[in-house]
């Protein structure tokens, strides 16, 4: 992306940066992700520290939603005529990188929103989430800066007192302001946010609860470990599944791990362990059994859903103009789900002699391989 030389909102001295007002999700998949997480236009001004998103008109597009929706901030006091120069030719180019048929009547009737908070409810409203969802992450953010700016002292008592309030999405904000900061290299960030799980976890109801949780967990993985060194056959497996049956999380995780052990011959054994016995011990093992073959439906459908998600991501990575910088910015969501479909792709270019994807996947796996 080309850098632009632009005033700062506060000083009004030059400063260079990388300046994006369309954001088209037809010709970069994560355009929608650049806008909502502040990081397109993010700007630090090296003469009065002044940061944050640089004020901009914006394009919005998202063909398969059907939005148009444009926004000019209020502070920058241009007269309608003039903001339409300069908004109809983003319009025109989101028009023109459609093909044809795709081409539908909302296209004529771009949105105007009247303030930024508009503009990124219209955009999550699309995707079912309401302004009041909205509202309750803003009020969980609230309370994250409240609990990094406590003292040492006080913090257990704020977070006993904040304890109805603090719940699963109040840590997942946490992990995602920890890889924001990471991403930014912003080391003292990181550590107040580490220091702040940490407590969390500590004197909170469900940092408790997620700390067993882990503990169990690692229990678990341990045992199969141990039990993976003498060699694992489908018998040592059932007897440690059998001894794990009084923990739902042991049991969860072990045959979450060991799913490719859990097959036919598997069930048919433990369904002969089951005639063999009687009274308490066939109730027992029954149970397990429905146990089991629930989890690994469970275990199957995530699995699938994460390829699903996976491909899409490979997908809109080899589609964006610039490869790597896409990649680098989708680094967070890369699992072993990605890594599997990205080498699923190159055997099959490789297949295919496809040169041209073969260069972009390799683009793809430096970047990874880098980070």
């Amino acid at each position: 992306m080309v850098k632009t030389s632009v005033p700062c909102p506060q000083c009004r001295q030059p400063i260079t940066i990388e300046l994006t007002r369309l954001f088209d999700t037809n010709t970069d998949p994560e355009a929608k992700q650049k806008l909502l997480s502040g990081s397109a236009n993010y700007f630090q001004c090296p003469n009065c520290g002044a940061q944050g998103v640089y004020p901009t008109p914006i394009v919005y597009h998202d063909p398969e939603k059907e939005l148009l929706l444009t926004f000019f901030p209020p502070d920058l006091r241009t007269p309608v005529n003039e903001q339409e120069r300069i908004l109809g030719p983003m319009i025109k180019k989101a028009m023109d990188d459609l093909p044809p048929e795709k081409r539908k009547s909302y296209l004529f009737r771009p949105q105007t929103m009247l303030t930024q908070q508009r503009l990124f409810e219209t955009i999550l409203g699309a995707d079912g989430i309401t302004p009041e969802m909205i509202k309750s992450q803003q009020e969980k953010l609230h309370l994250l800066q409240q609990l990094l700016g406590a003292s040492a002292e006080g913090l257990p008592e704020m977070i006993r007192q904040n304890d109805e309030k603090i719940d699963e999405e109040v840590f997942m904000l946490l992990s995602r302001l920890a890889q924001a900061s990471a991403a930014a290299g912003d080391r003292q960030s990181l550590v107040a946010l580490d220091s702040l799980q940490k407590a969390l976890l500590e004197h909170s109801t469900i940092g408790k609860n997620a700390a067993l949780e882990a503990s169990e967990t690692q229990e678990a993985v341990k045992e199969l470990q141990e039990l993976s060194k003498t060699g694992l056959t489908r018998e040592n497996l059932l007897e440690l599944l059998i001894k794990s049956a009084n923990s739902d999380i042991r049991l969860t995780t072990i045959a979450s791990m060991a799913r490719g052990g859990l097959d036919y011959t598997f069930f048919q054994l433990l369904s002969d362990k089951i005639e063999a016995s009687a009274g308490e011990e066939k109730t027992q093992l029954v149970s397990l059994r429905e146990r089991l073959l629930t989890i690994t439906a469970a275990v199957d459908e995530a699995m699938k859903a994460q390829l699903e998600e996976a491909h899409k991501l490979v997908n809109g990575l080899m589609a964006a103009e610039d490869v790597e910088k896409a990649t680098q910015e989708a680094l967070p969501r890369f699992n072993q789900a990605v890594a599997e479909v990205i080498n699923q792709e190159a055997q099959a270019a490789q297949a295919a002699k496809d040169e041209a994807k073969l260069r972009k996947l390799s683009q793809i796996i430096s970047v990874v391989q880098s980070a």
